[in-house]
């Protein structure tokens, strides 16, 4: 099935011609197709062998020339984590570039979240979602080698699968993070609007930060509902993230939800989960890349609202009690040290005072 006259990319992956892949997807019908974004056309696909897969379709003249696509060939078969999408294969013939990924079959967070007629996404599932992702993206940015950003996270860009596990997808605009100085100043701007962080949306200047951020708008999504630029708000509130920052500091501090949480949820979450997920978001939102978390860190967050509950006996999110139980784990301990800096539960990771959204 495969030609033998290319390399394959690592042990498992595979050079498709142009002609299987068109097979595969009923000659790019439009009917198979998945979606579409600045790149090009995402169509599904079945291989001859019964496999699914989904076939990106570059743009012509899209900006990504070949050299660019090998490069990013290269970068996405680094790539092996449950929460990102695998990469099955590539077609370069003639004009024509194709990438070829493994079908994810239960559409992306912004069709369960946003689209007309859906059932509202439970909170367990929302959890389930932001730590998943949340894992994906860490791998991209601290485990891989040479690390990736991914510049383009977004609730359409990441996956579900039947059980609703998240799965980040959509690598096109992925490039390497320089070791040097850990930054990249681009030629030009890529991503969505209203997931750009403001250093990269104004100067291009990219770090894994500007993920971050991409990150934190995506929980907000999942805590608020609210799509992250909405012209039907009243004028002033079309942004998630500037119609969120005042609520996220007075949901912290009166550790009350109301106004925040998406109303379709009916106030049926676990209100030690969600605490840690408005403070996770307002941390990752914040102005100065340099005070966002590491997305390990976040990780570590979102991880110890299990034993968060467990320990809460209770009591509400915030008060003194629950973080004297938590001295009883070691893990914790570690944890706290880790993610926050010190054993203090406010300290800088955490530190959701107004200032920390303007700084």
């Amino acid at each position: 099935m495969y030609s033998p006259d290319h390399g394959g990319i690592g042990n498992s992956r595979s050079w498709f011609t142009y002609e299987e892949l068109s097979e595969a997807t009923n000659g790019f019908s439009p009917d198979t197709v998945l979606g579409e974004g600045g790149f090009g056309c995402v169509y599904k696909g079945v291989l001859s062998d019964g496999r699914e897969v989904a076939v990106k379709q570059l743009k012509s003249g899209s900006g990504q020339g070949e050299r660019e696509f090998r490069a990013e060939v290269e970068i996405i078969s680094r790539v092996h984590h449950r929460h990102l999408v695998s990469l099955v294969g590539y077609c370069i013939s003639d004009q024509q570039r194709l990438l070829v990924y493994d079908y994810v079959p239960n559409d992306t967070l912004d069709y369960h979240l946003h689209g007309k007629g859906r059932p509202t996404m439970d909170w367990a599932t929302r959890v389930k979602v932001a730590a998943g992702a949340a894992r994906g993206l860490a791998y991209l940015h601290e485990d891989c080698h040479p690390r990736i950003i991914h510049r383009d996270i977004k609730s359409s860009n990441i996956l579900l699968d039947i059980n609703f596990e998240a799965r980040v997808a959509d690598f096109g605009l992925a490039r390497l993070a320089g070791d040097a100085n850990n930054t990249h100043v681009t030629t030009r701007v890529m991503g969505t609007f209203g997931y750009l962080a403001p250093e990269y949306a104004s100067s291009g200047k990219l770090t894994e930060k500007s993920d971050v951020y991409s990150y934190g708008v995506v929980l907000l999504e999942l805590i608020t509902g609210r799509k992250p630029v909405d012209q039907s708000q009243p004028l002033g509130d079309e942004s998630l993230v500037e119609w969120a920052r005042p609520l996220l500091a007075q949901a912290l501090e009166t550790e009350n939800f109301d106004d925040l949480v998406d109303p379709r949820l009916e106030k049926n979450y676990v209100a030690g989960e969600m605490f840690r997920m408005i403070e996770a978001a307002a941390a990752c939102v914040r102005h100065s890349g340099s005070k966002r978390p590491k997305m390990s860190q976040v990780v570590r967050a979102l991880d110890s609202m299990d034993e968060l509950s467990d320990l809460s006996n209770g009591m509400k999110p915030g008060q003194s009690e629950i973080f004297d139980s938590r001295e009883q784990s070691a893990q914790i301990r570690m944890f706290q040290k880790m993610a926050f800096g010190s054993q203090e539960y406010s300290s800088d990771f955490f530190n959701y005072s107004q200032s920390s959204y303007r700084s």
